[in-house]
Formats: structure tokens, sequence, C-alpha cells
């Protein structure tokens, strides 16, 4: 009796966050977007594709300005993964677009999927060209307004943290550094152009990305299963394609305060980083305990009944940034 009850929640969730896309103003082309949120559409490889973007304060000078693509998890959408996220919050602050993609599924707006090599549903059966999407995208978003092309940076929840490797993997022409959050890559084939900087988030913890990797539990409404690669032997790859040593150091821990009541209590984060990396190349991880299939800082308790529980421990946004701001494309 408890599947039917998730599923009517995961439904009701996405549907949501579909009426709330609806009321975005769409964006045509212009010179310069003024500070807002819109949703623009494309077509790319026959299919019409979609896309939010919002727009800083800062915008209004008109300089170029750097960008944060956030995926969305599988199942999910681009409005609900902007408003759990909350990277809106920050690109104000900093003064970064934040653009939250649209995956593909047999509904135009929820239950989508990306194509991340491996996984998952619709878009990977479907050998949906998420990559070349994405490509689209950033040169459509500079017809709309000044983006710093050295500076795009990619994220994304469970299968949204795959397609951010994806890009790593095959158009690190294209992102200067991913921070995947909840999910690990999934590709068979592996060669970079470049080393590419990775910070990952996970918890050791989650229920369905596991992070010892194996097969997941069901996904909601469905009947799939998907297998996870091990987190650590993700970042292992990557560390010995950027050069750097064998194995990570301990450079800072955290814990929620003993005595704060709830499920965040006695949740840990263990930040990892890989040393003697090549130049601008780094890899690190955010090791959590505790916490669920979650974005750390995110909406609390957010579907917690399929996505386990939240944390406050660390808070992804910020901790992404800061690594997204010390890189940049390197010079042709």
């Amino acid at each position: 009796m408890r599947l039917p009850s998730l599923a009517a929640l995961f439904i009701l969730a996405a549907a949501a966050c579909s009426r709330t896309a609806d009321e975005l103003p769409q964006a045509g082309d212009t010179t310069g977007l003024a500070p807002g949120t819109y949703r623009r559409s494309l077509e790319h490889d026959g299919r019409q594709r979609s896309y939010l973007v919002h727009v800083p304060p800062q915008a209004a000078a008109r300089d170029p300005l750097p960008v944060i693509l956030d995926f969305h998890g599988g199942g999910g959408n681009a409005q609900g993964q902007r408003e759990y996220s909350g990277i809106d919050t920050l690109a104000d602050e900093a003064g970064f677009l934040a653009v939250y993609p649209a995956g593909t599924g047999r509904t135009d707006d929820f239950l989508l999927t990306w194509n991340a090599g491996g996984c998952c549903g619709y878009a990977r059966d479907n050998a949906v060209d998420d990559v070349g999407f994405t490509r689209a995208l950033i040169t459509d978003l500079e017809t709309a307004t000044p983006i710093d092309r050295t500076r795009v940076y990619a994220t994304g929840l469970s299968n949204g943290a795959m397609m951010a490797y994806r890009l790593a993997a095959e158009a690190s022409d294209l992102v200067a550094a991913i921070a995947p959050v909840a999910g690990a890559m999934s590709l068979e084939d592996f060669n970079p152009s470049r080393a590419v900087p990775v910070l990952h988030i996970h918890s050791v913890d989650d229920p369905r990305a596991l992070y010892e990797g194996g097969i997941g539990p069901v996904f909601p409404l469905t009947t799939n299963r998907e297998e996870h690669a091990p987190v650590e032997v993700v970042l292992d790859r990557w560390a010995e394609n950027n050069g750097c040593a064998d194995k990570p150091e301990v450079v800072d821990v955290r814990s929620t305060r003993p005595d704060q009541a709830g499920e965040g209590a006695n949740h840990t984060a263990t930040h990892l980083v890989y040393p003697d990396c090549d130049p601008g190349a780094d890899v690190e991880l955010w090791r959590l305990t505790g916490a669920g299939h979650v974005w750390p800082g995110g909406v609390p308790d957010y579907l917690n009944a399929i996505l386990g529980a939240s944390t406050d421990v660390i808070d992804a946004n910020r901790e992404m940034w800061a690594f997204f701001e010390r890189f940049q494309l390197p010079a042709k």
C-alpha cells in the first residue's frame, strides 16, 4: 500500500512545479535580458527543448557573466530543480546566470530524464543527444544575454549529476569545472580531451544512488532499477586523468551540533582533496553521513519519503561556487 501513496506524492510535486514554470515569461532574442527568470525554447535534433534562466541584477551592466548549468534529477523537471536547489539566491549575490535545462520524457514537463550514458530512462533508451542539446543551449543563451564562455560550469542532482559528468568527459571544451551531487559517472568510454576540475558531493547513506555502487531501488512509478558506480572509484579515475596523487587527504570535517533536534542531528561532512593534481585540475569530495539522496542546504524535507533525510551540514551551493570561482577554460 505504500508505493501508490509515494507515486501520488511524486506526481503531485512534479505537476505543481510544471504549473509554476508555465507562468514564467518566454524570453525572445535580445541584446541582454533584464534581471528576472525566463523560459527559453529551442529545437535540437528534431526535438523541441527548453530551459529556464535566472538573470541576476549584475546583468544590467551588460558585462559577460559566468553560467552554472543545474541539471534536475531523473523524474524531475527544470522548475523543480530550481526551487529545490535554490541557486537563484546565490546567483543574485555572486553575479552569475543560473540555468536549469529540461530533460526529455513521455510528457513535456515532468518525469524527465537525461541521457548520461548508462542512465537513465527515456532519454537513454531513446539515445537523446543531451550533450548536443547543452551545446545548443549555451549558443542560444549567448544570443539572449552576454555570457563568459570561459566560465561555464555544470552541476546537477542524481541523473543530473551523471549528466554533468558526461559533459566533463565529452564536452570538456564547454565546461570549465563540474560539481555533481548524489550521482556518480555512468560512462563506459572515458577519454576527456583535457583535465576537468571535479567537486563531488554525496552521502554514504544515500538510499538511491548508492555510494558504494550497485543496483539501486526501483525508481518511483516504474519497474526500473539502475546500476550505480562506486563514488570513490569514479573519483580515482578522474584523479588519475587529472594527474593527481592516488589517495585523497582530509582537509576539513564538519558536523551538525549534537544538541540539535530532528533528523539533521549528528550529520557529518568530510572534505577530501586529492593532492598534486595538474594545475587547474583539482579533484575533491564532500563525503556526508546521515543525509539521504538530497541537495545539502536545499529545501528541507523535500520528498524525504523518497529521497531520505535532508541536511544542512554543508551548503552545496556555496561550496560549489567557491570551487567554480577558481577555474576557467584554458586559453586556446
